[in-house]
Protein backbone atom coordinates (compact mmCIF):
# COMPACT_ATOMS: atom_id res chain seq x y z
CA UNK A 1 0.00 0.00 0.00
CA UNK A 2 1.53 3.59 -1.19
CA UNK A 3 2.41 5.86 1.67
CA UNK A 4 -0.65 8.84 0.69
CA UNK A 5 -2.97 5.30 1.06
CA UNK A 6 -1.31 4.72 4.91
CA UNK A 7 -1.65 8.91 5.81
CA UNK A 8 -5.45 8.46 4.00
CA UNK A 9 -6.47 5.46 6.68
CA UNK A 10 -4.15 7.10 9.52
CA UNK A 11 -6.19 10.58 9.23
CA UNK A 12 -9.94 9.08 9.13
CA UNK A 13 -9.14 7.18 12.34
CA UNK A 14 -7.79 10.18 13.89
CA UNK A 15 -10.24 12.57 12.47
CA UNK A 16 -13.34 10.33 13.15
CA UNK A 17 -14.64 10.21 9.83
CA UNK A 18 -17.54 8.41 9.55
CA UNK A 19 -18.12 8.36 5.40
CA UNK A 20 -15.82 7.93 2.64
CA UNK A 21 -17.28 9.22 -0.89
CA UNK A 22 -15.51 7.21 -3.62
CA UNK A 23 -16.38 9.69 -6.73
CA UNK A 24 -16.20 8.59 -10.29
CA UNK A 25 -18.06 10.29 -13.64
CA UNK A 26 -20.30 8.46 -16.37
CA UNK A 27 -19.54 9.73 -19.98
CA UNK A 28 -21.62 12.33 -19.84
CA UNK A 29 -19.69 14.26 -16.73
CA UNK A 30 -22.23 13.85 -14.25
CA UNK A 31 -20.87 13.26 -10.87
CA UNK A 32 -21.35 9.06 -9.46
CA UNK A 33 -21.01 8.20 -5.60
CA UNK A 34 -20.89 5.20 -3.58
CA UNK A 35 -20.26 5.70 0.39
CA UNK A 36 -17.97 3.21 2.13
CA UNK A 37 -17.30 2.91 6.00
CA UNK A 38 -13.55 3.38 7.43
CA UNK A 39 -13.98 -0.61 7.66
CA UNK A 40 -14.44 -1.00 4.27
CA UNK A 41 -11.42 1.42 2.91
CA UNK A 42 -8.52 -0.81 3.27
CA UNK A 43 -10.24 -3.35 1.33
CA UNK A 44 -11.18 0.01 -1.47
CA UNK A 45 -7.18 0.58 -1.88
CA UNK A 46 -5.87 -2.57 -2.74
CA UNK A 47 -8.86 -4.48 -4.83
CA UNK A 48 -11.01 -1.58 -5.33
CA UNK A 49 -15.08 -1.20 -4.63
CA UNK A 50 -17.17 -3.65 -7.08
CA UNK A 51 -20.56 -2.21 -8.71
CA UNK A 52 -22.93 -2.91 -11.35
CA UNK A 53 -21.48 -0.48 -14.43
CA UNK A 54 -24.71 -2.15 -16.60
CA UNK A 55 -26.56 0.76 -14.40
CA UNK A 56 -24.05 3.74 -15.45
CA UNK A 57 -24.50 5.43 -19.03
CA UNK A 58 -21.67 4.72 -21.49
CA UNK A 59 -19.90 1.48 -19.09
CA UNK A 60 -21.12 -1.31 -19.56
CA UNK A 61 -23.58 -3.95 -20.98
CA UNK A 62 -25.83 -6.53 -18.43
CA UNK A 63 -23.63 -9.75 -19.50
CA UNK A 64 -20.70 -7.28 -18.13
CA UNK A 65 -21.75 -5.72 -15.56
CA UNK A 66 -19.34 -5.94 -12.63
CA UNK A 67 -16.43 -3.13 -12.35
CA UNK A 68 -13.95 -1.41 -10.06
CA UNK A 69 -13.86 1.80 -8.64
CA UNK A 70 -10.50 1.93 -7.10
CA UNK A 71 -10.21 5.61 -5.26
CA UNK A 72 -6.96 7.43 -5.65
CA UNK A 73 -5.75 8.64 -2.17
CA UNK A 74 -3.64 11.45 -3.51
CA UNK A 75 -7.65 13.02 -3.82
CA UNK A 76 -8.47 12.71 0.06
CA UNK A 77 -10.64 15.70 0.99
CA UNK A 78 -13.10 16.11 4.17
CA UNK A 79 -16.45 17.70 2.88
CA UNK A 80 -16.45 20.94 4.61
CA UNK A 81 -20.25 21.27 4.38
CA UNK A 82 -21.26 17.86 6.34
CA UNK A 83 -21.05 20.03 9.85
CA UNK A 84 -22.89 17.02 11.73
CA UNK A 85 -20.60 14.59 10.98
CA UNK A 86 -17.06 13.84 9.41
CA UNK A 87 -17.52 12.85 5.55
CA UNK A 88 -14.47 12.72 3.29
CA UNK A 89 -14.18 12.25 -0.21
CA UNK A 90 -11.71 10.34 -3.07
CA UNK A 91 -12.06 10.49 -6.78
CA UNK A 92 -11.67 7.06 -8.44
CA UNK A 93 -10.43 4.86 -11.29
CA UNK A 94 -12.31 2.67 -13.12
CA UNK A 95 -10.97 -1.01 -13.37
CA UNK A 96 -12.44 -3.93 -15.53
CA UNK A 97 -12.64 -6.79 -13.15
CA UNK A 98 -9.93 -8.29 -15.13
CA UNK A 99 -7.60 -5.36 -13.91
CA UNK A 100 -7.26 -3.44 -16.74
CA UNK A 101 -8.48 0.60 -17.13
CA UNK A 102 -11.54 0.91 -18.28
CA UNK A 103 -11.73 2.93 -21.64
CA UNK A 104 -15.14 3.83 -20.84
CA UNK A 105 -13.63 6.29 -17.75
CA UNK A 106 -13.30 9.56 -18.48
CA UNK A 107 -10.69 10.49 -15.94
CA UNK A 108 -8.75 7.25 -17.80
CA UNK A 109 -9.05 8.50 -20.67
CA UNK A 110 -7.69 12.35 -19.60
CA UNK A 111 -4.78 10.15 -17.88
CA UNK A 112 -3.93 8.41 -20.92
CA UNK A 113 -3.89 11.38 -23.62
CA UNK A 114 -2.10 13.28 -20.50
CA UNK A 115 1.08 10.56 -20.85
CA UNK A 116 0.73 10.53 -24.91
CA UNK A 117 1.36 13.92 -24.63
CA UNK A 118 3.94 13.95 -21.74
CA UNK A 119 5.74 11.40 -23.84
CA UNK A 120 6.09 14.52 -26.21
CA UNK A 121 7.37 16.45 -23.75
CA UNK A 122 4.31 18.85 -22.97
CA UNK A 123 2.70 19.47 -19.93
CA UNK A 124 -1.04 20.52 -20.19
CA UNK A 125 -2.41 23.17 -17.45
CA UNK A 126 -5.92 24.14 -17.34
CA UNK A 127 -7.73 27.41 -16.10
CA UNK A 128 -11.61 27.40 -16.57
CA UNK A 129 -13.48 29.51 -15.63
CA UNK A 130 -16.48 28.11 -13.65
CA UNK A 131 -20.04 30.56 -14.34
CA UNK A 132 -23.29 29.62 -13.30
CA UNK A 133 -26.89 30.98 -12.20
CA UNK A 134 -28.68 31.56 -8.70
CA UNK A 135 -32.23 31.39 -8.51
CA UNK A 136 -34.94 31.34 -6.07
CA UNK A 137 -35.94 27.75 -6.71
CA UNK A 138 -35.77 24.97 -8.97
CA UNK A 139 -38.70 26.14 -10.61
CA UNK A 140 -39.07 25.94 -14.87
CA UNK A 141 -39.94 29.51 -14.90
CA UNK A 142 -36.51 31.21 -12.95
CA UNK A 143 -36.94 33.88 -10.76
CA UNK A 144 -33.58 35.92 -10.24
CA UNK A 145 -32.06 37.11 -6.90
CA UNK A 146 -30.84 40.29 -8.34
CA UNK A 147 -30.81 42.75 -11.41
CA UNK A 148 -26.78 43.36 -11.36
CA UNK A 149 -24.24 43.64 -14.26
CA UNK A 150 -20.65 42.72 -15.01
CA UNK A 151 -18.41 43.22 -11.98
CA UNK A 152 -21.37 45.28 -10.00
CA UNK A 153 -21.41 45.11 -6.60
CA UNK A 154 -23.68 45.87 -3.74
CA UNK A 155 -26.56 46.03 -3.38
CA UNK A 156 -26.73 44.91 -6.55
CA UNK A 157 -25.07 41.47 -6.47
CA UNK A 158 -27.01 40.44 -3.31
CA UNK A 159 -25.18 37.00 -3.70
CA UNK A 160 -22.29 37.82 -3.26
CA UNK A 161 -22.27 36.43 0.27
CA UNK A 162 -22.84 32.98 -1.44
CA UNK A 163 -20.06 33.48 -3.56
CA UNK A 164 -17.63 33.82 -0.45
CA UNK A 165 -19.14 30.75 1.50
CA UNK A 166 -18.39 28.94 -1.80
CA UNK A 167 -14.88 30.03 -1.72
CA UNK A 168 -13.96 29.11 1.98
CA UNK A 169 -15.23 25.92 1.09
CA UNK A 170 -13.29 25.36 -2.20
CA UNK A 171 -10.29 26.42 -0.08
CA UNK A 172 -10.90 24.10 3.01
CA UNK A 173 -10.88 21.45 -0.15
CA UNK A 174 -7.92 22.19 -1.08
CA UNK A 175 -8.86 24.02 -4.40
CA UNK A 176 -7.55 27.88 -4.52
CA UNK A 177 -9.51 30.10 -6.33
CA UNK A 178 -7.94 33.75 -8.02
CA UNK A 179 -11.34 35.83 -7.88
CA UNK A 180 -14.69 36.02 -8.26
CA UNK A 181 -17.47 38.29 -9.87
CA UNK A 182 -20.86 39.09 -10.94
CA UNK A 183 -20.94 38.14 -14.26
CA UNK A 184 -23.23 40.08 -17.15
CA UNK A 185 -26.64 38.72 -16.76
CA UNK A 186 -28.67 38.92 -13.58
CA UNK A 187 -28.36 36.03 -10.89
CA UNK A 188 -24.99 34.99 -13.32
CA UNK A 189 -21.72 34.98 -11.28
CA UNK A 190 -17.83 33.51 -11.80
CA UNK A 191 -15.48 31.86 -9.91
CA UNK A 192 -12.47 31.63 -11.30
CA UNK A 193 -9.69 28.77 -9.63
CA UNK A 194 -6.14 29.09 -10.01
CA UNK A 195 -4.39 27.12 -12.86
CA UNK A 196 -3.23 23.50 -12.40
CA UNK A 197 -2.36 20.21 -14.29
CA UNK A 198 -5.24 19.23 -16.15
CA UNK A 199 -6.03 15.67 -13.91
CA UNK A 200 -6.05 18.24 -10.97
CA UNK A 201 -8.30 20.54 -12.62
CA UNK A 202 -10.65 18.08 -13.75
CA UNK A 203 -10.97 16.83 -10.20
CA UNK A 204 -11.29 20.15 -8.97
CA UNK A 205 -14.48 21.04 -11.28
CA UNK A 206 -16.18 18.10 -10.41
CA UNK A 207 -15.54 18.88 -6.67
CA UNK A 208 -16.66 23.01 -7.50
CA UNK A 209 -19.49 21.94 -9.52
CA UNK A 210 -21.06 20.25 -6.43
CA UNK A 211 -19.67 22.76 -3.80
CA UNK A 212 -21.35 25.57 -5.81
CA UNK A 213 -24.79 23.65 -5.09
CA UNK A 214 -24.27 22.43 -1.66
CA UNK A 215 -23.83 25.68 -0.45
CA UNK A 216 -26.77 27.44 -1.96
CA UNK A 217 -28.72 24.72 -1.04
CA UNK A 218 -27.70 25.32 2.76
CA UNK A 219 -29.09 28.63 1.75
CA UNK A 220 -32.85 27.39 0.28
CA UNK A 221 -31.65 28.49 -3.39
CA UNK A 222 -31.04 26.69 -6.36
CA UNK A 223 -27.84 27.16 -8.65
CA UNK A 224 -27.55 26.01 -12.58
CA UNK A 225 -24.74 25.44 -14.52
CA UNK A 226 -27.24 25.62 -17.05
CA UNK A 227 -25.59 27.66 -20.39
CA UNK A 228 -28.77 30.21 -21.14
CA UNK A 229 -31.42 29.47 -18.35
CA UNK A 230 -32.19 33.19 -19.32
CA UNK A 231 -33.55 33.57 -22.93
CA UNK A 232 -32.82 36.98 -23.25
CA UNK A 233 -29.24 36.79 -22.73
CA UNK A 234 -26.40 35.55 -24.18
Amino acid sequence: MSKQADYVLRTVEERGIRFIRLWFTDVQGFLKSVSISPTELEVAFEEGMTFDGSSIDGYARIQEADMLAKPDPSTFAVLPWRSEEQVARMFCDIYTPDGEPFSGDPRVVLKRNLEHASEQGYTFYAAPELEFFYFEDSEPEPKVLDRGGYFDLTPLDVAQEYRRKTINALEQLGIPVEHSHHEVAPSQHEIIARYTDALTMADNIMTARLTVKEVALQHDIYATFMPKPLEEYD
